[in-house]
C-alpha cells in the first residue's frame, strides 16, 4: 500500500467517523439524512482508494439516491415543517451509549482475534463479474420487482403531496371523505 493511499484512507475514515458523529448531533431529521449520506461517501472513497472501485462507486451512487429519496420523504410527511426544525436525534442516551461502546468493542475484539481467509484471486479471472454474478445472479428478479415497487411508492407520493391531493384541491380545505354514504344519496 502506497503512502498516498494510506493517507486517503486516514483522511476519508476521519471524515466518515466525524460525519457518522454528526448524524447524532444534528438537530433536524433532513440534515441528519445527509450526515449519513456524507458518510457513506467517505466509506465509499476508502473502497476506492483501496482499488475497490466498482464497490466504492456503487456504495456511493446508491447512498446518495437513497439518502436523498428519505430526505424528499421527511420533508413531504413529516408534522415538523420540512424537517429542519430543531429535535431530539437521541432518545435514551445511556442505552445509545452502552450499545454503542459494546458493538464498537466486539466489533474490533472480532477485527483483532479472528483468523480471516486469506484466499488470491486465480491468474486469469474477473473478480468484479464474479461478485455480479453472486450478487444478482439468483436474485435478479427480486431487485427489478424492488425497483418498481420503489419507482411506484415515489409516484404515489409525489400525487398525494401535490397540490391536488388525495381529497380534493389542498387549497380549498379538502377534506376526507364519510366512509358511510349519507341517505337518500345517490
Amino acid at each position: 500500500m502506497s503512502a498516498l493511499q494510506t493517507f486517503g484512507i486516514v483522511i476519508f475514515g476521519v471524515g466518515a467517523v466525524v460525519s457518522g458523529w454528526l448524524v447524532f448531533r444534528t438537530d433536524s431529521m433532513v440534515r441528519a439524512a445527509y450526515w449519513l449520506m456524507a458518510s457513506f461517501v467517505a466509506v465509499g472513497a476508502i473502497l476506492v482508494t483501496l482499488d475497490s472501485q466498482f464497490l466504492g462507486l456503487i456504495l456511493i451512487l446508491m447512498m446518495a439516491g437513497e439518502m436523498t429519496i428519505m430526505a424528499i420523504f421527511m420533508v413531504m410527511f413529516m408534522m415538523n415543517p420540512a424537517g429542519l426544525n430543531p429535535m431530539v436525534m437521541v432518545h435514551q442516551h445511556r442505552t445509545a451509549i452502552a450499545a454503542g461502546v459494546g458493538s464498537f468493542l466486539l466489533l474490533a475484539t472480532v477485527a483483532l482475534v479472528a483468523d480471516f481467509p486469506a484466499d488470491p484471486v486465480p491468474l486469469g479471472a474477473d473478480p468484479t463479474a464474479e461478485l455480479g454474478f453472486e450478487l444478482l445472479g439468483r436474485s435478479m428478479l427480486v431487485f427489478e420487482s424492488a425497483g418498481v415497487a420503489l419507482l411506484a411508492v415515489m409516484i404515489g407520493a409525489v400525487a398525494v403531496a401535490g397540490k391536488w391531493g388525495r381529497f380534493g384541491d389542498a387549497d380549498a380545505g379538502s377534506v376526507e371523505p364519510e366512509l358511510e354514504p349519507e341517505e337518500g344519496g345517490s
